[in-house]
C-alpha cells in the first residue's frame, strides 16, 4: 500500500472544456441563432429600425452643429401670415376710411378668423375676401310667454352705408305673442298676421349680413333675438364706444340710449309719440352716429386685435 501513487493530470484539452473553449462554443451557436433568424426574415425590422435611429441621430447632430454657427433654417411646410395693404374702393364701396377683411371659412356662415384692415399696413390670414361693406341693423321685439316675459323678433330693418333700405320685415314670432309692448316697439296685432315666419327671415337675414361689418347701438341684445352671432371683429356697437360718449359731452364709458345720442351730436329727436319706435329710423341713426368716429374708431381697432 505504501508504494501506491496517484497521478492525476489536468490537462485543459483532455478530460473536458476550459472556460474559453466554453465562451467560443456560445458565441458559435449565438451567431447560427442569429444567421438562421436573418434567413427567416425576423431580424430585418429590427435591423431597419435601427440604421434608421442611426440615421436620425446623425441629422440632428448636423441640425445642432448649423444652429450653433448661427444659421438657422425654417420648418418645411411652415406656413407664414401675409402681409397685404387694401385701400377701400370708393367707387365701388362706401365712402369710409376704412375696410375689413375676414377669412370666410367652407364649414360655417360666421367666420371668426378677421383682421381690419384700413390706411396702415397689417397682417391679412390666408385666403381672405375683398374689401367689405357696412351695414346698419335694428330689431323690435314683441313678449312672449308668461306675462310677456320671453323677448322674440318681430321685426328687423337694415340699411346700407348711404341709409338705402336693404331689408325691412314684420316677422312671425316662433311663440304666442302675449305683449305686443306697442309703446315701444311699434308693433300691433295686425302686422303679424301675414309676416314671415322666424325661421324664414333668420335665413335671409343672415345672408345678408354674413362678409358685412354690422352696425348697431345694443346690437347683442338684436343678435340674441335673431338667435346668431355675428364675428366680433365684424360688429360695431354704438352704445360701447367712448369716442362716441366724449363727443357727446357724456361720461365716456356710459351706455348711452340711442335717443340721447343722437340728440347729443345731431340735436335731432327720434323715438318720439306713443306709436313706438321705427327700426328703419333707429338703424339711420344708428349708422350716421358710427360714421362721426369711423376713422377713429377703426384706428383703434387696428391696434386692439379684435379678432
Amino acid at each position: 500500500m505504501s508504494g501506491l501513487m496517484l497521478n492525476i493530470i489536468c490537462d485543459p484539452s483532455q478530460g473536458g472544456k476550459s472556460d474559453k473553449s466554453k465562451g467560443n462554443y456560445k458565441h458559435e451557436r449565438f451567431l447560427g441563432r442569429r444567421r438562421f433568424l436573418e434567413r427567416k426574415g425576423f431580424l430585418k425590422d429590427k435591423l431597419i429600425n435601427k440604421q434608421n435611429e442611426k440615421n436620425n441621430k446623425r441629422k440632428r447632430k448636423k441640425q445642432r452643429h448649423t444652429q450653433s454657427n448661427g444659421e438657422y433654417q425654417s420648418k418645411p411646410a411652415a406656413i407664414f401670415p401675409q402681409f397685404t395693404t387694401t385701400l377701400p374702393d370708393k367707387t365701388n364701396e362706401p365712402s369710409c376710411s376704412t375696410q375689413t377683411l375676414c377669412q370666410k371659412p367652407t364649414s360655417s356662415v360666421s367666420s371668426t378668423g378677421c383682421t381690419s384692415q384700413g390706411k396702415q399696413t397689417h397682417s391679412v390670414a390666408p385666403g381672405t375676401v375683398g374689401p367689405l361693406k357696412y351695414l346698419a341693423m335694428d330689431c323690435e321685439m314683441v313678449g312672449t310667454g308668461p306675462k310677456g316675459s320671453i323677448s322674440e323678433l318681430a321685426r328687423c330693418s337694415i340699411v346700407s352705408y348711404n341709409g338705402d333700405v336693404i331689408y325691412d320685415k314684420f316677422i312671425k314670432p316662433i311663440n304666442i305673442v302675449t305683449d305686443f309692448r306697442t309703446r315701444w316697439s311699434g308693433i300691433r296685432k295686425q302686422d303679424l298676421r301675414n309676416a314671415t315666419p322666424f325661421n324664414q327671415a333668420q335665413k335671409e337675414i343672415v345672408k345678408i349680413m354674413t362678409g358685412k361689418v354690422v352696425v348697431g347701438h345694443a346690437i347683442q341684445n338684436d343678435f340674441k333675438a335673431l338667435k346668431y352671432f355675428h364675428p366680433a371683429c365684424q360688429t360695431r356697437d354704438t352704445s360701447r364706444i367712448p369716442l362716441l360718449n366724449q363727443k357727446a359731452g357724456l361720461p365716456q364709458h356710459e351706455v348711452v340710449s340711442l335717443k340721447r345720442l343722437t340728440k347729443a351730436l345731431f340735436n335731432k329727436d327720434i323715438q318720439t309719440g306713443k306709436g313706438g319706435h321705427s327700426s328703419v329710423e333707429d338703424a339711420k341713426a344708428t349708422m350716421e352716429l358710427y360714421k362721426v368716429v369711423e376713422e377713429e374708431w377703426e384706428r383703434t381697432l387696428v391696434f386692439k386685435s379684435v379678432c
